[in-house]
């Protein structure tokens, strides 16, 4: 007879296994074992009667999974429950609890933040009962994702055929849409400047106009900069010099949001990718025959590091850097939307530094352990400090300003690499000269539509407003895509940063959702239900007032929707299926708008339009060198050409890029000389 443990993930549970020893089994649920039926009123699987009393059946592909956990809980002596530590864990540890007949008000939950042998052995210490706080914070999110999903979903696919709506999603796609509708409104205005540059010591000060008789300088045009020019063409006076040092504090640790965020820019990984890659960091990789996990739990809006960490952390830098590297430990205030239920992500061990375990990872594996441990660190070390000089040079009232800094001490720059730091020196000013500009120049600007959303800056924006919370990012962004509401591809054919636009689909569901449902589906009251969800896992807020609540606000819009939405016409063709004679029409897809045939599913037949058609590879008439088959020239996905094997995906072979090349020859030319 043994312990028998239940965690959700399959590659978690042997590493804890072993942490507990041979008195423990260790099985995996493989995630959530049910969800809401799809009976009573609607098929919501909800009885709204009976205090939205809520009907759950086990998920096909888990019926064999819980026949299993059922008879290894009948011949166990106890039954832990140890889930994610998160809201979702909890829910899936109380059907768990349901499901194998275990009684609720026992000490049978387990928590820990981080998979170590230390931290799984205490929390074993330390069980407590399932915090229903929780598990009803969970449900209510779950019913209300039910009853927006089937009602709402249902309406829009017989009015305007969209695939579906949601709480979040919706919102999220207003915003893309709202976006862009703010970009196509747009109005370029024309605006100069004029910029002088000055030479000091054999460094260039560059500076520009920016105020007359000590008011904001303002150029529309033309003439309001040759103005300037003509009135400037004198030697200038030096009429304000301020040196001072400057602090630059580092960032915070991370937290999944700003994971993502950083992620996205820094190393190029979408927010999918950064929460798979972490998830693994998470549960653990072997390492000498030995697995622990070497980062804290992922998915977490605090920004709190625990104070043994910090006592080591901090021993660590004084030790590896010196006294003058060590800062003080800062908690960062805490947001009003943040559940903070435990800590920012961090290395579970300072000793684990990246290079000590990166022959055990892959090179994805690695970079994101890098990024975490050292934003970990730098988060506890001194700001760098820069002599930062600015500097005003004067003619007939017009101020041009310069500024120019010099890094003196790199503090936690010195770890946190991801930032850059480049010194603009100016030289030693001397205010009694006059300087004489060595060359003055106008430009012509017109000021720029706000920029589309990215990865990081859609992620950033649900943040603020207090939309979704830290698991949903990432699916969220997903679904407006797969949904066929917005594609997300690269700004131009020379850049590889990825924005999301809508299409016409996205937009008109979006507009239709706003012209019957705008009190609903929109940043406050998505952030308002949000903040409830929160008082009710903290016991503060009755979830069946809040579902009460909200029932009788949507009910009614769902009515008069129904009634007054207009239904939309299938966008016709005018031609015939070349398969079956029916009529061709107009479909969207995740890829954006295709041709398809009105008697799908019948027919299958679809094809896509001619301007969203894939360009074929074109022979550039030399041989490949590793296979001897054509070398060809492509359009990569992020809209550049390459040229590569024809025999891909057999041959990868892709030629190198020309500039690339010559830079590379170079590098060897001068270590040949150096080496000479």
């Amino acid at each position: 007879m043994k312990n028998l443990v239940i965690v959700e993930s399959p590659s978690k549970s042997k590493t804890i296994e072993r942490y507990l020893g041979e008195d423990f089994e260790v099985v995996s649920s493989k995630g959530h074992i049910r969800d809401l039926a799809t009976k009573g009123k609607d098929g919501l699987g909800v009885d709204f009667e009976d205090e939205f009393k809520a009907s759950y059946k086990i998920s096909k592909d888990k019926k064999d999974v819980v026949k299993e956990l059922k008879k290894k809980a009948k011949d166990a002596d106890f039954v832990y429950l140890a889930t994610d530590p998160d809201r979702e864990g909890e829910a899936i540890s109380w059907h768990l609890a349901s499901e194998l007949e275990l009684d609720l008000d026992q000490k049978n939950r387990v928590i820990f933040n981080e998979i170590t042998k230390d931290a799984v052995l205490k929390a074993f210490e330390e069980p407590r009962q399932i915090d229903m706080d929780l598990v009803r914070s969970q449900e209510t999110r779950r019913i209300l994702d039910r009853i927006i999903g089937f009602k709402l979903s249902k309406l829009l696919q017989s009015k305007i055929r969209s695939k579906s709506a949601g709480r979040v999603q919706s919102v999220a796609l207003k915003l893309v849409v709202d976006r862009e509708k703010e970009i196509n409104a747009f109005i370029p205005e024309e605006y100069w400047s004029v910029i002088a540059f000055f030479e000091n010591e054999g460094h260039i000060i560059e500076t520009s106009a920016e105020r007359y008789k000590n008011k904001k300088l303002e150029m529309k045009n033309k003439d309001d900069a040759q103005k300037v020019l003509d009135a400037c063409q004198n030697e200038f006076t030096i009429s304000k010099l301020e040196k001072k040092k400057r602090k630059k504090a580092s960032k915070l640790p991370f937290i999944t949001s700003t994971l993502q965020q950083e992620a996205s820019t820094r190393l190029g990984f979408a927010s999918r990718k950064t929460m798979r890659v972490a998830q693994k960091l998470y549960e653990g990789i072997e390492m000498g025959g030995e697995a622990e996990g070497l980062i804290t739990y992922m998915r977490t809006d605090s920004t709190r590091l625990s104070n043994v960490f910090v006592e080591e952390a901090l021993g660590h830098i004084k030790a590896e850097y010196g006294k003058e590297y060590v800062g003080t430990y800062r908690a960062g205030k805490k947001d009003d939307n943040a559940q903070d239920a435990h800590e920012a992500i961090r290395p579970t061990s300072i000793k684990r530094t990246p290079d000590s375990v990166k022959k055990y990872l892959t090179a994805d594996e690695y970079k994101l352990y890098r990024f975490v441990y050292y934003r970990a660190v730098a988060s506890l070390m001194a700001p760098a400090v820069f002599d930062a000089v600015s500097v005003v040079f004067s003619q007939n009232d017009y101020d041009f300003n310069g500024s120019g800094s010099v890094l003196t001490f790199d503090g936690y720059m010195k770890v946190y690499d991801y930032e850059k730091s480049s010194d603009k020196l100016i030289g030693e000013i001397d205010e009694a000269k006059a300087y004489s500009a060595r060359n003055i120049e106008a430009n012509q600007h017109f000021t720029q539509p706000p920029a589309r959303y990215t990865e990081a800056r859609l992620i950033k924006e649900l943040e603020e407003q207090g939309i979704g919370r830290p698991s949903t990012y990432s699916m969220i962004l997903d679904t407006i895509v797969y949904r066929a509401y917005a594609t997300f591809g690269a700004v131009s054919e020379t850049s590889r940063t990825k924005v999301f636009k809508p299409t016409e689909q996205g937009v008109l569901t979006s507009e239709k959702l706003d012209e019957h449902f705008s009190s609903i589906i929109n940043v406050d009251y998505t952030a308002k239900m949000e903040e409830e969800l929160d008082e009710i896992s903290e016991g503060n807020k009755d979830n069946i007032k809040a579902l009460q609540d909200f029932v009788d606000k949507f009910y009614p819009l769902l009515e008069e929707a129904d009634e007054k939405m207009e239904k939309l016409e299938v966008e016709k063709v005018g031609e015939e299926c070349p398969e079956c004679g029916g009529e061709l029409v107009y479909r969207y897809g995740r890829y954006g708008k295709f041709i398809a045939c009105n008697e799908f599913p019948k027919c299958r037949y679809n094809r896509a339009l001619e301007e969203n058609k894939k360009e074929e590879p074109v022979k550039t008439g030399e041989q490949c060198p590793e296979c001897g088959s054509d070398l060809v020239k492509r359009k990569s996905r992020y809209g550049t050409y390459f040229v590569g094997c024809s025999g891909f995906p057999k041959c990868r072979y892709i030629q190198p890029n020309e500039k690339k090349k010559k830079e590379k020859e170079t590098k060897e030319e001068t270590k040949d000389e150096e080496k000479s």
